[in-house]
Protein backbone atom coordinates (compact mmCIF):
# COMPACT_ATOMS: atom_id res chain seq x y z
CA UNK A 1 0.00 0.00 0.00
CA UNK A 2 2.87 2.45 0.87
CA UNK A 3 4.52 1.79 -2.24
CA UNK A 4 0.87 2.77 -3.94
CA UNK A 5 0.83 5.90 -2.16
CA UNK A 6 4.24 6.57 -2.96
CA UNK A 7 3.68 6.46 -6.67
CA UNK A 8 0.55 8.43 -6.55
CA UNK A 9 2.44 11.57 -4.84
CA UNK A 10 5.15 11.35 -7.10
CA UNK A 11 2.88 11.72 -9.99
CA UNK A 12 0.89 14.75 -8.23
CA UNK A 13 4.17 16.33 -7.59
CA UNK A 14 5.03 15.66 -11.34
CA UNK A 15 1.67 16.94 -12.75
CA UNK A 16 1.95 19.81 -10.92
CA UNK A 17 5.49 20.93 -12.28
CA UNK A 18 4.60 20.28 -15.69
CA UNK A 19 1.60 22.75 -14.92
CA UNK A 20 3.68 25.39 -13.41
CA UNK A 21 6.30 25.43 -16.08
CA UNK A 22 3.22 25.25 -19.04
CA UNK A 23 2.22 28.58 -17.00
CA UNK A 24 5.83 30.17 -17.12
CA UNK A 25 5.76 29.02 -21.14
CA UNK A 26 2.32 31.39 -21.40
CA UNK A 27 3.85 34.61 -19.39
CA UNK A 28 3.51 36.96 -22.44
CA UNK A 29 6.91 38.52 -23.35
CA UNK A 30 7.27 42.09 -24.58
CA UNK A 31 7.48 40.91 -28.43
CA UNK A 32 3.99 39.41 -28.13
CA UNK A 33 1.83 42.52 -26.99
CA UNK A 34 -0.74 42.68 -29.99
CA UNK A 35 -2.28 46.17 -28.78
CA UNK A 36 1.74 47.62 -28.83
CA UNK A 37 1.93 45.87 -32.50
CA UNK A 38 -1.02 47.14 -33.87
CA UNK A 39 -0.40 50.49 -32.65
CA UNK A 40 3.09 51.21 -34.04
CA UNK A 41 1.43 49.69 -36.89
CA UNK A 42 -1.39 51.99 -36.86
CA UNK A 43 1.18 54.99 -36.53
CA UNK A 44 -1.66 56.52 -33.24
CA UNK A 45 -3.06 55.64 -29.96
CA UNK A 46 -6.67 55.08 -30.23
CA UNK A 47 -7.98 57.01 -27.15
CA UNK A 48 -11.54 57.17 -26.10
CA UNK A 49 -12.91 60.19 -23.96
CA UNK A 50 -15.67 62.59 -22.88
CA UNK A 51 -18.16 64.14 -25.34
CA UNK A 52 -16.75 67.35 -23.72
CA UNK A 53 -15.74 67.92 -20.22
CA UNK A 54 -13.04 71.31 -20.23
CA UNK A 55 -10.15 70.23 -18.23
CA UNK A 56 -10.57 66.41 -18.72
CA UNK A 57 -11.05 65.89 -21.97
CA UNK A 58 -12.68 68.92 -23.96
CA UNK A 59 -11.78 69.68 -28.25
CA UNK A 60 -12.26 73.15 -29.47
CA UNK A 61 -14.18 74.33 -32.57
CA UNK A 62 -10.64 72.63 -34.55
CA UNK A 63 -11.04 69.78 -32.86
CA UNK A 64 -7.76 70.08 -30.80
CA UNK A 65 -8.24 67.96 -27.74
CA UNK A 66 -7.00 69.10 -24.64
CA UNK A 67 -7.30 68.48 -20.70
CA UNK A 68 -5.44 66.25 -18.23
CA UNK A 69 -7.19 63.04 -19.69
CA UNK A 70 -6.18 63.47 -23.14
CA UNK A 71 -2.46 64.22 -21.47
CA UNK A 72 -2.55 60.68 -20.46
CA UNK A 73 -2.79 59.11 -23.88
CA UNK A 74 -0.57 61.74 -25.50
CA UNK A 75 1.93 60.74 -22.92
CA UNK A 76 1.26 56.73 -24.08
CA UNK A 77 1.97 58.05 -27.51
CA UNK A 78 5.41 59.67 -26.37
CA UNK A 79 6.76 56.52 -25.05
CA UNK A 80 5.50 54.38 -27.85
CA UNK A 81 5.50 56.60 -31.32
CA UNK A 82 7.92 58.95 -30.12
CA UNK A 83 4.99 61.76 -30.92
CA UNK A 84 2.62 62.92 -28.32
CA UNK A 85 0.29 64.20 -30.92
CA UNK A 86 -0.27 60.80 -32.49
CA UNK A 87 -3.49 60.09 -30.99
CA UNK A 88 -7.17 59.18 -32.24
CA UNK A 89 -9.73 60.34 -30.60
CA UNK A 90 -13.11 58.86 -30.14
CA UNK A 91 -15.69 60.99 -28.15
CA UNK A 92 -17.69 58.45 -25.65
CA UNK A 93 -20.77 58.80 -23.59
CA UNK A 94 -20.49 56.91 -20.11
CA UNK A 95 -23.15 54.40 -21.68
CA UNK A 96 -20.56 53.70 -24.64
CA UNK A 97 -17.28 53.85 -22.90
CA UNK A 98 -16.63 50.42 -21.73
CA UNK A 99 -18.33 48.77 -24.94
CA UNK A 100 -16.19 50.65 -27.21
CA UNK A 101 -12.97 49.66 -24.88
CA UNK A 102 -13.47 45.73 -24.97
CA UNK A 103 -15.19 45.50 -28.63
CA UNK A 104 -11.38 46.89 -29.68
CA UNK A 105 -12.79 50.54 -31.19
CA UNK A 106 -10.30 51.97 -28.54
CA UNK A 107 -7.43 50.76 -27.04
CA UNK A 108 -7.27 53.60 -24.33
CA UNK A 109 -10.05 54.78 -22.35
CA UNK A 110 -9.25 57.70 -20.36
CA UNK A 111 -12.35 59.61 -19.93
CA UNK A 112 -12.73 60.17 -15.97
CA UNK A 113 -14.18 57.44 -15.13
CA UNK A 114 -14.00 56.14 -11.25
CA UNK A 115 -12.44 52.59 -10.38
CA UNK A 116 -14.74 50.60 -8.48
CA UNK A 117 -14.57 46.62 -7.22
CA UNK A 118 -17.12 45.75 -9.65
CA UNK A 119 -15.49 47.74 -12.71
CA UNK A 120 -12.21 46.20 -11.77
CA UNK A 121 -13.32 42.96 -11.80
CA UNK A 122 -15.52 42.70 -14.51
CA UNK A 123 -14.03 40.82 -17.25
CA UNK A 124 -12.67 42.45 -19.88
CA UNK A 125 -11.14 45.93 -18.03
CA UNK A 126 -8.44 46.61 -16.07
CA UNK A 127 -7.64 50.25 -14.22
CA UNK A 128 -4.16 51.10 -14.14
CA UNK A 129 -3.80 53.86 -12.05
CA UNK A 130 -5.18 57.08 -10.75
CA UNK A 131 -4.78 60.71 -12.71
CA UNK A 132 -6.94 62.70 -10.71
CA UNK A 133 -8.86 62.30 -7.01
CA UNK A 134 -12.38 63.51 -7.21
CA UNK A 135 -15.62 63.27 -4.88
CA UNK A 136 -19.75 63.17 -6.07
CA UNK A 137 -21.55 66.59 -5.21
CA UNK A 138 -24.81 68.95 -6.08
CA UNK A 139 -24.67 72.07 -7.80
CA UNK A 140 -28.03 74.21 -6.90
CA UNK A 141 -29.00 78.32 -8.21
CA UNK A 142 -27.99 80.75 -5.77
CA UNK A 143 -31.46 81.99 -5.86
CA UNK A 144 -32.72 78.32 -4.72
CA UNK A 145 -31.77 79.19 -1.47
CA UNK A 146 -29.97 76.24 -0.85
CA UNK A 147 -26.82 76.15 0.82
CA UNK A 148 -25.87 72.94 1.86
CA UNK A 149 -27.46 69.40 1.46
CA UNK A 150 -29.36 69.51 4.65
CA UNK A 151 -31.83 72.05 2.55
CA UNK A 152 -33.12 68.88 0.12
CA UNK A 153 -36.54 68.03 0.71
CA UNK A 154 -39.02 65.49 -0.84
CA UNK A 155 -40.02 65.91 -4.28
CA UNK A 156 -36.31 67.42 -5.12
CA UNK A 157 -35.61 66.59 -9.01
CA UNK A 158 -31.76 65.45 -9.71
CA UNK A 159 -30.19 65.84 -13.00
CA UNK A 160 -27.65 63.18 -13.90
CA UNK A 161 -26.18 60.93 -16.83
CA UNK A 162 -27.19 57.61 -17.23
CA UNK A 163 -24.96 54.34 -16.79
CA UNK A 164 -22.37 55.98 -13.98
CA UNK A 165 -21.84 55.45 -10.52
CA UNK A 166 -23.17 59.41 -10.02
CA UNK A 167 -26.67 57.66 -10.92
CA UNK A 168 -25.91 54.90 -7.93
CA UNK A 169 -24.37 57.58 -5.61
CA UNK A 170 -27.45 59.34 -6.20
CA UNK A 171 -29.79 57.05 -5.33
CA UNK A 172 -27.77 55.84 -2.42
CA UNK A 173 -27.49 59.28 -1.06
CA UNK A 174 -31.18 59.98 -1.05
CA UNK A 175 -32.32 57.13 -0.01
CA UNK A 176 -29.95 57.54 3.10
CA UNK A 177 -31.54 60.78 4.12
CA UNK A 178 -34.83 59.29 3.35
CA UNK A 179 -35.58 61.97 0.65
CA UNK A 180 -38.10 61.03 -1.97
CA UNK A 181 -36.62 62.71 -5.57
CA UNK A 182 -37.28 62.60 -9.00
CA UNK A 183 -33.90 61.47 -10.70
CA UNK A 184 -33.93 63.33 -14.60
CA UNK A 185 -31.75 61.34 -16.70
CA UNK A 186 -29.42 61.83 -19.61
CA UNK A 187 -26.90 59.86 -21.70
CA UNK A 188 -25.00 62.39 -22.97
CA UNK A 189 -23.25 65.27 -20.69
CA UNK A 190 -24.18 68.37 -22.02
CA UNK A 191 -27.74 66.95 -22.08
CA UNK A 192 -27.92 66.90 -18.62
CA UNK A 193 -26.19 70.14 -18.29
CA UNK A 194 -28.94 72.00 -21.04
CA UNK A 195 -31.27 70.16 -18.82
CA UNK A 196 -30.21 71.66 -15.51
CA UNK A 197 -29.40 75.11 -17.26
CA UNK A 198 -33.19 75.01 -18.60
CA UNK A 199 -34.71 74.92 -15.19
CA UNK A 200 -35.66 71.48 -15.84
CA UNK A 201 -34.00 69.85 -12.56
CA UNK A 202 -33.49 71.69 -8.85
CA UNK A 203 -30.31 70.52 -8.64
CA UNK A 204 -27.22 68.81 -10.89
CA UNK A 205 -25.38 65.84 -9.23
CA UNK A 206 -21.67 64.76 -10.57
CA UNK A 207 -18.08 64.58 -9.62
CA UNK A 208 -17.01 67.79 -8.09
CA UNK A 209 -14.60 68.69 -10.86
CA UNK A 210 -17.34 67.67 -13.54
CA UNK A 211 -19.49 70.12 -12.12
CA UNK A 212 -17.02 72.65 -11.94
CA UNK A 213 -16.13 72.11 -15.52
CA UNK A 214 -19.50 72.17 -16.66
CA UNK A 215 -20.21 74.84 -14.92
CA UNK A 216 -18.05 77.04 -17.06
CA UNK A 217 -20.84 76.05 -20.23
CA UNK A 218 -23.95 77.68 -18.26
CA UNK A 219 -25.91 80.29 -19.15
CA UNK A 220 -24.88 82.78 -16.68
CA UNK A 221 -21.84 80.76 -14.28
CA UNK A 222 -22.04 82.71 -11.60
CA UNK A 223 -25.61 82.02 -10.65
CA UNK A 224 -24.64 78.68 -9.91
CA UNK A 225 -22.87 76.97 -7.08
CA UNK A 226 -21.60 74.07 -5.65
CA UNK A 227 -22.83 72.76 -2.49
CA UNK A 228 -19.84 72.30 0.05
CA UNK A 229 -20.63 67.96 0.99
CA UNK A 230 -19.10 65.45 -0.80
CA UNK A 231 -21.32 62.25 -0.58
CA UNK A 232 -18.71 59.71 -2.19
CA UNK A 233 -15.11 59.02 -3.94
CA UNK A 234 -14.12 59.13 -7.01
CA UNK A 235 -10.52 57.83 -8.37
CA UNK A 236 -10.73 58.42 -11.47
CA UNK A 237 -8.33 56.96 -14.15
CA UNK A 238 -7.38 55.26 -17.53
CA UNK A 239 -8.60 51.94 -18.19
CA UNK A 240 -7.74 49.41 -20.67
CA UNK A 241 -8.55 45.71 -22.16
CA UNK A 242 -7.30 42.86 -19.86
CA UNK A 243 -5.32 40.10 -21.86
CA UNK A 244 -1.95 42.57 -22.65
CA UNK A 245 -0.10 42.96 -19.85
CA UNK A 246 2.28 45.09 -21.56
CA UNK A 247 0.20 47.41 -22.82
CA UNK A 248 -1.61 47.98 -19.29
CA UNK A 249 2.00 48.44 -18.06
CA UNK A 250 3.25 51.07 -20.58
CA UNK A 251 -0.23 52.80 -19.74
CA UNK A 252 0.51 52.72 -16.27
CA UNK A 253 3.80 53.51 -16.23
CA UNK A 254 3.21 56.18 -19.34
CA UNK A 255 1.06 57.92 -15.95
CA UNK A 256 3.61 57.23 -13.37
CA UNK A 257 6.28 59.01 -15.10
CA UNK A 258 4.32 61.98 -15.12
CA UNK A 259 3.84 62.02 -11.92
CA UNK A 260 7.15 60.92 -10.43
CA UNK A 261 8.41 63.96 -12.53
CA UNK A 262 6.56 66.60 -10.40
CA UNK A 263 7.37 64.44 -7.32
CA UNK A 264 11.66 65.02 -8.64
CA UNK A 265 10.89 68.64 -9.82
CA UNK A 266 12.25 67.44 -13.52
CA UNK A 267 9.82 69.01 -16.18
CA UNK A 268 9.52 69.69 -19.91
CA UNK A 269 11.39 72.75 -19.69
CA UNK A 270 14.62 71.14 -17.87
CA UNK A 271 14.51 67.66 -18.92
CA UNK A 272 17.25 67.94 -21.06
CA UNK A 273 19.79 69.31 -18.39
CA UNK A 274 18.77 66.85 -15.52
CA UNK A 275 20.12 64.21 -17.84
CA UNK A 276 23.45 65.02 -16.05
CA UNK A 277 22.18 64.99 -12.50
CA UNK A 278 23.54 63.09 -9.92
CA UNK A 279 20.50 61.58 -8.26
CA UNK A 280 20.12 58.14 -9.78
CA UNK A 281 15.93 57.74 -9.68
CA UNK A 282 16.28 61.52 -12.40
CA UNK A 283 18.74 59.41 -14.39
CA UNK A 284 16.71 56.60 -14.69
CA UNK A 285 13.43 59.25 -15.14
CA UNK A 286 15.07 60.58 -18.07
CA UNK A 287 16.34 57.88 -19.58
CA UNK A 288 19.83 58.44 -18.63
CA UNK A 289 20.88 55.36 -16.48
CA UNK A 290 19.65 51.59 -16.59
CA UNK A 291 17.31 49.85 -18.54
CA UNK A 292 13.40 51.01 -17.89
CA UNK A 293 12.42 50.82 -21.65
CA UNK A 294 13.38 47.15 -22.08
CA UNK A 295 11.13 45.85 -19.07
CA UNK A 296 8.16 47.55 -21.30
CA UNK A 297 9.54 46.78 -25.01
CA UNK A 298 10.26 50.56 -25.73
CA UNK A 299 13.42 52.14 -25.81
CA UNK A 300 15.02 53.52 -23.05
CA UNK A 301 14.26 57.37 -24.06
CA UNK A 302 10.31 56.59 -23.64
CA UNK A 303 10.22 58.54 -20.26
CA UNK A 304 12.15 61.51 -21.43
CA UNK A 305 9.71 61.92 -24.12
CA UNK A 306 6.67 62.01 -22.20
CA UNK A 307 8.37 64.93 -19.70
CA UNK A 308 9.91 66.48 -22.82
CA UNK A 309 6.44 66.71 -24.77
CA UNK A 310 3.85 66.17 -22.40
CA UNK A 311 5.28 67.74 -18.64
CA UNK A 312 5.26 66.00 -15.99
CA UNK A 313 1.66 66.10 -13.91
CA UNK A 314 2.02 69.56 -12.25
CA UNK A 315 2.43 71.21 -15.52
CA UNK A 316 -0.90 68.84 -17.12
CA UNK A 317 -2.60 70.54 -13.96
CA UNK A 318 -1.65 73.99 -14.55
CA UNK A 319 -2.83 73.75 -18.43
CA UNK A 320 -5.91 72.20 -18.22
CA UNK A 321 -6.96 73.00 -14.78
CA UNK A 322 -5.47 75.18 -12.81
CA UNK A 323 -5.16 78.39 -15.24
CA UNK A 324 -8.75 78.00 -16.73
CA UNK A 325 -9.97 78.81 -13.16
CA UNK A 326 -12.17 75.08 -13.16
CA UNK A 327 -9.86 74.12 -9.74
CA UNK A 328 -7.27 76.17 -8.95
CA UNK A 329 -6.59 74.34 -5.57
CA UNK A 330 -5.66 70.49 -6.35
CA UNK A 331 -6.37 69.20 -2.77
CA UNK A 332 -6.00 65.24 -2.57
CA UNK A 333 -4.31 65.62 -6.26
CA UNK A 334 -1.29 67.37 -4.86
CA UNK A 335 1.97 65.39 -4.40
CA UNK A 336 1.99 63.21 -1.14
CA UNK A 337 4.97 65.53 -0.13
CA UNK A 338 3.16 68.79 -0.60
CA UNK A 339 -0.03 67.52 1.51
CA UNK A 340 -2.09 65.48 -1.14
CA UNK A 341 -2.57 61.97 -2.05
CA UNK A 342 -0.63 61.41 -5.32
CA UNK A 343 1.72 58.88 -4.81
CA UNK A 344 3.19 56.12 -7.04
CA UNK A 345 5.72 53.14 -7.18
CA UNK A 346 9.54 54.49 -7.86
CA UNK A 347 10.59 53.81 -11.43
CA UNK A 348 13.63 51.23 -10.79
Amino acid sequence: MYKYIKYFLCLVFGLALLVGCEQQGKKQSKSDSKTLKNTIKKGFVRCGVSQGLPGFSNADASGNWTGVDVDVCRAVAAAVLGDANKVKYTPLSAKERFTALTSGEIDVLSRNTTWTLSRDADIGLTFVGVNFYDGQGFMVRKDSGMTSVNDFRDGISACTNIGTTTELNMRDFFNSKGISYEPVAFEKADEVVAAYDAGRCDTYTTDKSGLAAQRTKMTNPDDHMVLPETISKEPLGPVVRQGDSVWEDIVRWSLNTMIEAEEYGVNSGNVDAMKSSDNPAIKRLVGAEGEMGAALGLDNDWNYRIIKQVGNYGESYKRNIADTGILPDRGPNELWTKGGILYVPPAR
